[in-house]
C-alpha cells in the first residue's frame, strides 16, 4: 500500500499544472495495473477540503463532487473510512468545516463524548459542546 499527499490529489481534481496531472494519472493506473492500493489519510482528506475552498475557491458543492470523484478510484483506501463518509454526509448539510466533522467522529472513535469547541457554526450539532 501506497499513501499520497494532498497535493497529489489536488493535482489530480484541479488539472491546474498539466504535466504534474498526468503524473498523478500515470501514478494512479500504474497502481491499478500491479494491484496496489492508495491510502488517503484523514488528515490528507481534510487538507485537500481546505486547499480546494480556500486557494482555488471552489464551493462546498464541487468539493464534494471531487470528494467522490476520488472515493470511486480503483484501489483507493480511506482511513477511517466509516468516519470519513460519515463526516462527508455531516458536512453536506451541516454548517461546520469538514475537519470538524472528521475530527469529531474520529474522536467519538476513541471514546470521546463529545467535541468541545468556540466555533459558533456548530451550536446544536449532534456530539459538538460550543462553549460560550
Amino acid at each position: 500500500m501506497r499513501a499520497v499527499d494532498t497535493n497529489i490529489l489536488v493535482r489530480l481534481l484541479t488539472r491546474d499544472e498539466p504535466a504534474q496531472y498526468r503524473t498523478a494519472v500515470q501514478f494512479f493506473e500504474d497502481c491499478r495495473r500491479i494491484g496496489e492500493q492508495v491510502l488517503i489519510s484523514a488528515v490528507v482528506l481534510c487538507e485537500l477540503v481546505w486547499v480546494l475552498k480556500t486557494n482555488y475557491g471552489l464551493s462546498k458543492d464541487l468539493v464534494l463532487i471531487g470528494l467522490a470523484k476520488l472515493e470511486g478510484l480503483d484501489g483507493i483506501v480511506l482511513e477511517s473510512a466509516d468516519e470519513v463518509r460519515t463526516a462527508i454526509d455531516q458536512w453536506t448539510s451541516g454548517r461546520g468545516d469538514f475537519a470538524d466533522y472528521v475530527i469529531r467522529l474520529i474522536t467519538a472513535s476513541c471514546g470521546c463524548s463529545d467535541f468541545v469547541t468556540f466555533d459558533r457554526a456548530l451550536t446544536g450539532a449532534p456530539g459538538f459542546t460550543v462553549l460560550r
